[in-house]
């Protein structure tokens, strides 16, 4: 990937074993860059990093105050949770609120990634549905938005008028026109967008409380969900929730497959973005962790914060044989 620094390094004894590489961006209030590492401008997919974008139209077009929508619902629409029996629960209780079925989704069937609930159900002969897949809280608000509206089964078609909504909403808050887009993982369209934008997009979530505008509204009103319900947004032991938490819910944090993860920080009217070359998840945390002990909303020697910034490698004996940590560039 053009112009990517070095972020993280993997250290086995007194080797460098491995490099991650990848860009970073933070942004102020104005759609500035206040500091960047590699290049901002690079175009990436900002996959499940941008639900919170995908949700603008179900609070702009009227769908969740007409359905009466809770925050911990808003907060769903915007995660890639964990498809524990809490999450599952909570999206069966949406559809049927709906009158819809698993049937009705197109984010394909999951096996759940909660490690007991997937050997229940293994156990149990239970087959994974849709409801289990990570997005179907998005999906499920897709939903929400079409019966709305009135659109056709096939929500996740490009051409399908939510999606272009989705489209208007991301372009609007990035700034920029989208160079296009790609299939995500739940079938959806996924528009790319440069890392300044997404970063751009991030500050201007953190500012919407500042205004009463309906765009503003809608994003202040996502943006709190998510920090009210931290377990809702992923689940036990991931990144998004334990962080959230450890900042006692000041920040609002989002991961997104290969490698990418934002930051939403009001109280320093900041959006921070970032995207490692290489898509490796271990990276994107500690570098979203050593970010946020930077702008001095995390603290570093919080449980949840090592366990990123400083990450151990055990072996299958428990040892601990290697650990990842921050690059020079971020020290």
């Amino acid at each position: 990937m053009t112009g990517a620094v070095e972020l993280v390094e993997t250290w086995r004894g007194d080797l460098l074993e491995s490099v991650h590489q990848g860009h970073a961006v933070i942004v102020g209030a104005d759609g500035g860059i206040l500091e960047a590492w590699g290049a901002p401008e690079t175009i990436i997919f900002p996959r499940s990093s941008s639900k919170m974008l995908q949700a603008i139209p179900l609070i702009e077009s009227g769908a969740a105050d007409a359905f009466g929508l809770t925050s911990s619902q808003l907060a769903l629409a915007c995660a890639s949770h964990q498809g524990a029996k809490l999450h599952v629960t909570h999206v069966n209780r949406w559809l049927k609120d709906l009158g819809l079925s698993d049937d009705a989704l197109r984010c394909g069937p999951e096996p759940s990634r909660d490690a007991a609930y997937r050997d229940e159900m293994i156990c149990s002969g239970d087959p994974a549905c849709q409801v289990h897949n990570n997005c179907s809280g998005k999906h499920t608000g897709f939903l929400t938005l079409n019966k709305h509206i009135g659109g056709d089964a096939e929500y996740v078609d490009p051409a399908h008028p939510i999606q272009m909504m989705v489209r208007e909403a991301t372009e609007g808050l990035t700034g920029e026109a989208s160079a296009g887009y790609g299939i995500d993982g739940c079938s959806a369209p996924n528009f790319a967008m440069s890392l300044h934008g997404l970063g751009r997009a991030m500050a201007f979530y953190a500012t919407a409380h500042e205004r009463s505008d309906v765009r503003s509204k809608a994003a202040a009103r996502l943006t709190d969900a998510m920090r009210k319900h931290p377990e809702l947004v992923a689940g036990e032991g991931r990144a998004c929730t334990e962080l959230m938490r450890a900042m006692d819910g000041r920040v609002t944090i989002k991961t997104g497959a290969e490698g990418v993860f934002i930051a939403i920080v009001p109280e320093k009217k900041i959006g921070i973005a970032l995207k490692i070359a290489d898509g490796a998840t271990r990276a994107s945390e500690c570098v979203m962790a050593s970010l946020l002990v930077r702008v001095g909303v995390l603290d570093p020697n919080h449980p949840a914060a090592r366990a990123r910034i400083h990450a151990p490698i055990h072996n299958r004996r428990g040892i601990h044989a290697a650990g990842v940590r921050p690059a020079a560039a971020l020290a």
